[in-house]
């Protein structure tokens, strides 16, 4: 019963909708240590700023008692005692901070998460060098699949990727990896296949059929500097997220060549990026 509920619940949500264009991509990530990280929420610098970024589809457990009746619902999720729950939120926390020592790539439409400190904090997905974070916590059992999700144009249904947590937590399960083992002292166990990411794997969830390799390729491998989307702009080497906002503020351009009246576009950048552009 709980886990249609829990499903109803996750489907009302889609009504929030976020247009295409309000997805955007941050990379080279750093994760900032703060006392109020843990595995599924926690602080980021991207692009000079601070965010606090909690991820989509996944809950891991409290890392405290400060919050009793979450901590009482994970503790009967998993199975566990409530202090076996504190211990599992604490490896989470840990395995967090592992996978995000080197740099990651954040992708939201900074839909509001609801958090309790003095940032606002936004749902997103994360992605590492090898993995999505949130495949990653669940399949070696150290968070629930839980949460909602918000649907954009062109994104494959919320539904697919909830299906593939649910698989991926299983088999966690089978294999009595990270929570679903503390039991047995398997709490640092990890799962013998985990999920992997590739380079396109945002654009491949998001814009299916629409990603920039897809969209570049039938135009000659050049975009239209009038209708790139902020992704596609980012995509080109040279162009971060407060370049790709400067040229979609200074649009419509006569031709490309009105690239060279953009802020930060000086004489070498722009003979870079003019042939990207038709």
């Amino acid at each position: 019963m709980k886990s249609w509920l829990a499903r109803i619940f996750f489907l009302l949500l889609l009504a929030s909708i976020a247009r295409a264009d309000d997805w955007m991509t941050l990379r080279n990530c750093r994760y900032l240590p703060n006392a109020a990280n843990d595995g599924d929420s926690f602080h980021v610098q991207a692009d000079g700023k601070e965010y606090v970024f909690r991820l989509y589809f996944v809950d891991t457990p409290e890392t405290d008692v400060s919050i009793p009746a979450r901590v009482s619902d994970q503790a009967k999720y998993f199975a566990v005692t409530v202090p076996q729950t504190l211990q599992i939120g604490t490896e989470a926390e840990r395995f967090t901070k592992q996978k995000l020592a080197r740099p990651f790539t954040v992708r939201t439409c900074l839909q509001d998460a609801r958090g309790r400190s003095q940032l606002p904090r936004y749902f997103a997905f994360v992605e590492t060098e090898s993995t999505d974070l949130g495949e990653a916590l669940v399949a070696n059992g150290l968070a629930r699949v839980y949460g909602a999700a918000s649907e954009a144009p062109s994104m494959n249904t919320p539904e697919v990727e909830w299906r593939k947590l649910q698989e991926l937590e299983r088999t966690a399960k089978t294999q009595k990896v990270g929570g679903w083992g503390i039991g047995s002292g398997r709490l640092n166990t990890r799962n013998t296949t985990q999920p992997r990411a590739s380079a396109t794997s945002f654009d491949a969830f998001f814009h299916p059929h629409a990603t920039p390799a897809a969209r570049a390729a039938s135009t000659g491998g050049k975009l239209d500097v009038n209708t790139a989307t902020l992704e596609e702009l980012q995509a080109v080497p040279g162009i971060g997220l407060v370049l790709a906002k400067r040229i979609i503020a200074a649009r419509p351009f006569g031709s490309a060549d009105g690239l060279r009246q953009v802020k930060g576009v000086g004489t070498k950048r722009f003979a870079e990026l003019r042939p990207c552009f038709r």
